[in-house]
Formats: structure tokens, sequence, C-alpha cells
């Protein structure tokens, strides 16, 4: 590459760089802040990760029709396999009429256990979404468990309180599915997430 040729990709690099950065001052002034909160960047521990947290978690806008049965949404997900446990007795519908939620897929991005997980979605605001969420999900979604398995923490836990279960989407033998795992957080290799999964949750 010439040296012109660098200097000019140097120059867009800068283009673009200024436009982020003017991005999120006009939105910090728009919310009634100043320089000398943009500059917190640099002075407040912690909060560009809490910021890069921010941009990392992908956000989903569904709409969660509560009058449906359990069966009626595992139907409108047209899954190739569900588990037996995924019934009404294990999970009830917990709400009524229709709501739009803005639904938020985290990945941590390293191997982690359960606890660590609720920890980090703790940190960000979050909590982890209902089995309505996740069958809504991958009914308005479905492309995005052939790319990932989308799990959901649930908070039903065997009769013993050692084992969670974990209704996830995943996509395998050429269809999408949702399963579910009993994990004990242990901290055991076959206790803990990969660094592929995705975490369903939304805002406290």
């Amino acid at each position: 590459m010439s040296r012109k040729a660098k200097r000019n990709e140097f120059v867009s690099s800068l283009g673009i760089i200024f436009e982020i950065i003017k991005k999120i001052s006009d939105a910090i002034k728009a919310q009634g802040g100043n320089d000398e909160d943009f500059r917190r960047v640099l002075s407040e521990v912690g909060l560009a990760e809490k910021i890069a947290e921010v941009i990392m978690a992908c956000t989903y806008k569904v709409v969660v029709n509560y009058n449906k049965s359990l069966a009626e949404m595992i139907v409108s997900g047209k899954y190739g396999y569900v588990a037996d446990e995924i019934s009404e007795g294990k999970f009830p519908i917990q709400d009524a009429g229709s709501h739009e939620v803005n639904l938020v897929l985290v990945n941590l991005d390293k191997i982690a256990s359960t606890t660590m997980v609720l920890e980090h979605l703790d940190k960000m605001g979050l909590k982890p979404a209902s089995i309505e969420h996740l069958l809504v999900f991958g009914a308005t979604y479905p492309e995005i468990q052939e790319k990932f398995k989308i799990i959901l923490l649930s908070s039903l836990f065997s009769s013993d309180h050692r084992l969670r279960a974990c209704p996830y989407l995943h996509h395998g033998g050429g269809k999408r599915n949702l399963g579910c795992d009993w994990r004990e957080d242990n901290g055991l290799p076959n206790s803990v997430w990969g660094e592929w999964c995705r975490f369903l949750a939304v805002r406290k």
C-alpha cells in the first residue's frame, strides 16, 4: 500500500471515530448531560466496561401474547423437537394480555458457571427471561438459533433444589429444537456453559 493510500485510510478511520464520539456526546447532551459527564469514561472505574457490555448485548423486540397456552406458543415456534420437560405443569404462564418486550441476548464469550452468568446479568441491570419470552423469541427470530445455542436460566429447580431447569433453543439434525438441560451449579466441567452460548434476558 502506498503512503498516500495509508494516509487516506488513517484519515477515514479518524472520521469514523469522530462520528462515533459525536453520536455518543449528542446522546449524553440530549439527556441533560455535558462534557464533564462524557469525560467520566476516563475517570470512573468500570464505566467503559459497562458501555462495552451495552454495545455487545443484542436487543430484540417481541410481542408476547400471554393469552396463548404454552402448547400454542410451542406450536407457533414450529420446532422439530420439543423436550418433554417443557410443559404447562412445570412452566405455567405467569401473565395475561399482550405485551411488547425488549429481549436481550447476552454472550460472556468465555466458559462460565451459572453463578457467573447471573452475576454478569445483574451487573448489566438484567435478569433471566421467562419461558414465554424464550418461545416467542424462537418463533419471531428462528434464524438466530441456527447460529447460537440460546439458553434460559429458569427459576425451576429439582425437588432437592440441586438442579436448575435450563430450557434452550438450538439447531441440530437439520431442525430447530427446543431442549431442556438440568444443571447443577458446582463449577465442574459438565455444569459450566461454553463461550458460544447466548443467554436470554430482560431489563429489571
